[in-house]
């Protein structure tokens, strides 16, 4: 008999019915949240509510300080794209994917370019300078888009900023394109005028990994089984609720609420299990940043994923072979 899943199953059918175990019985969750992405999220859809464990929300303004955060040991779970989470495995994170959405909408991922730009394709981008993030799934949609185009990295110039300072070189003409992620492609759309140059629909998985640390899952999983279903409830209310999802973002960003709204109601957000394919894309990943020397060393992804939440998160073998089929047919 498997002994800790069964202690995780009675702890969380106490949990779940009012049972004697309360707050002060758990260890906090610490979760690294990226621009209140988690945090807001959750408090929107209500699922900050009932909680039989403290969670404490650390705020990081990317992806690669929380990396480092996870590596660290500083948090016990957080968000990354696929790019990035390749990168904290490079790094020697010891971390596990516990859940992933896949986020299909017209604001992801994408080469933005200014509304005046005489460039009308990634082919047009040779010679030019391209801001994004080292490290970022930005960054990744430029290799694989200049790969799709027939050119090298060497092609282009990067200059690598922050999404907030990338805005601003974009406006001020001290870069040709900028490839980034919403919220910021939405931003830069509605209310500089930018024109998508690339989509990364069809380069990119669009998954969003909740990546927890192995001590973590050790230590915490009765808090990190609790988690990943408050986010995976969280994210279909917020396909059913846009509005009020974009209204709780604007009160966090200072944005108008319209910015949001025309995200939000623009983007599907479904759950992903963790398959083999899934797996494999994601390897697909490393193997580029590993040529374009972006990774100085191989990673094995399979190390990174932890499939015992699947079953956490009530994804039966049937829903398991319909998701996968559904969102990992990219970067082929």
């Amino acid at each position: 008999m498997r002994i800790r899943p069964l202690i995780a199953a009675l702890l969380g059918s106490s949990l779940l019915f009012g049972g004697t175990l309360h707050a002060a019985d758990l260890e906090p969750l610490r979760v690294a949240n990226q621009k209140s992405s988690f945090k807001l999220l959750l408090e929107a859809a209500g699922e900050l509510q009932n909680v039989p464990y403290r969670i404490e929300f650390s705020e990081f303004a990317a992806a690669a300080p929380l990396g480092e955060a996870l590596n660290a040991g500083a948090v016990d779970v957080g968000g990354l794209g696929d790019a990035p989470y390749v990168f904290a495995l490079g790094a020697g994170a010891p971390l596990k994917v516990v859940s992933i959405t896949h986020a299909d909408g017209r604001f992801s991922t994408s080469i933005l370019v200014p509304k005046d730009s005489p460039l009308n394709s990634v082919a047009d981008l040779k010679g030019k300078r391209i801001v994004t993030n080292r490290g970022s799934i930005g960054h990744f949609l430029v290799i694989r888009a200049l790969q799709d185009a027939g050119l090298k990295t060497s092609d282009v110039t990067f200059v690598n900023l922050l999404p907030t300072d990338a805005r601003s070189a974009l406006e001020a003409g001290n870069a040709d394109a900028w490839s980034t992620w919403d919220p910021y492609t939405t931003i830069a759309i509605t209310q500089n005028g930018a024109r998508i140059l690339r989509k990364g629909d069809d380069l990119l998985t669009n998954h969003l990994y909740l990546a927890a640390t192995s001590q973590a899952i050790a230590s915490k999983r009765v808090q990190l089984d609790d988690f990943v279903q408050r986010v995976d409830r969280a994210w279909q209310w917020v396909n059913s609720h846009p509005r009020e999802y974009a209204e709780a973002q604007a009160r966090v960003t200072g944005l108008p609420v319209e910015v949001h709204l025309t995200s939000a109601s623009n983007t599907d957000f479904q759950p992903v299990a963790i398959t083999d394919a899934v797996i494999a894309n994601l390897q697909k990943t490393a193997d580029t940043y590993l040529a374009e020397g972006v990774l100085t060393r191989p990673v094995n992804v399979s190390q990174g994923f932890d499939k015992s939440f699947n079953a956490t998160r009530h994804l039966l073998d049937k829903q398991v072979a319909e998701i996968s089929s559904r969102n990992t047919e990219v970067t082929q």
